[in-house]
């Protein structure tokens, strides 16, 4: 075995490469042994990046033999970039803790392992459990995400709500076959709550960078979103889910929207009272 490469051959004489897999976690309890139990036998290290939590999610991890650090919130993307540097392995699987792999997906990077992992990043499907159902259409699959990298030739850039891993420009990029499975929202309460707080963190970013809101926008706007997840996006298949999330997201782009014009009126009021 060569250490320096983080390569090994295994019994059939081909070659492969070691690889880590980087989490993040805060009060993941209810979520993170099903993470880590998708990726046994597959991750040759696993780091998880912990922002204090304060239930059992500590002594979980640790249960599995995982790289425990403790580090306060930095930001999703600077957590994630945190994790990514502690890896050991210059490949990297990189998951949220209410995240798992499917067997397909399993088997498709245990394949690409034994390869030596030839592509710099690898892409692939995110589907998502919503209440007790899974969601097939609509806006929410097939949410294809770059997750398996070469650690030098990617990173997670920040962006207002959802970090995103990037590539380097060039880097050869290949889809794999399989899922990874989202285990989101729990309930519709729950969902209606984070589309409330993402719905002012989206309209603040936009008057931040100088997008405006109008009469046009509030009325067309979230029908026209509602129209494309439900229709066009065949959300109607998920059948009453489909539904629910289809009026969420049109909810979310009205209350942005509407969060946005009030952002406007109160600058607008600020700046004559100013004169």
């Amino acid at each position: 075995m060569i250490q320096f490469f983080a390569i090994s051959y295994n019994f059939t004489g081909t070659m492969s490469f070691k690889l880590s897999v980087c989490i993040i976690t805060f009060n993941e309890q209810k979520n993170i042994a099903r993470c880590l139990d998708s990726i046994q036998g597959l991750a040759d290290e696993i780091v998880v990046v912990d922002s204090l939590s304060t239930d059992s999610t500590r002594e979980i991890c640790l249960a599995y033999g995982v790289t425990f650090i403790e580090h306060a919130f930095l930001g999703y993307s600077e957590q994630k970039n945190l994790a990514l540097d502690r890896a050991t392995h210059d490949v990297v699987l990189s998951l949220d803790a209410d995240e798992a792999l499917s067997p397909e997906l399993y088997a498709s990077i245990r394949e690409q392992k034994e390869k030596g992992f030839p592509a710099a990043g690898y892409t692939m499907n995110r589907k998502t459990w919503y209440c007790d159902a899974w969601i097939h259409h609509g806006h929410w699959y097939p949410d294809t995400k770059l997750r398996l990298v070469r650690k030098d030739k990617a990173r997670w850039q920040s962006m207002r709500i959802h970090e995103k891993m990037e590539a380097v420009p060039g880097a050869t990029i290949v889809h794999l076959r399989g899922d990874i499975l989202h285990y989101s929202f729990y309930s519709i309460d729950e969902h209606i709550q984070v589309t409330n707080k993402y719905s002012t963190i989206s309209a603040l970013a936009y008057f931040e960078n100088g997008k405006r809101s109008n009469l046009f926008k509030l009325v067309f706007s979230p029908a026209w979103a509602f129209f494309s997840s439900f229709i066009l996006k065949r959300g109607f298949l998920d059948g009453f889910y489909g539904y629910v999330i289809a009026r969420q997201i049109g909810t979310n782009t009205f209350l942005k929207y509407a969060k946005l014009y009030q952002l406007q009126k109160q600058a607008k009021a600020g700046h004559k009272t100013s004169n």
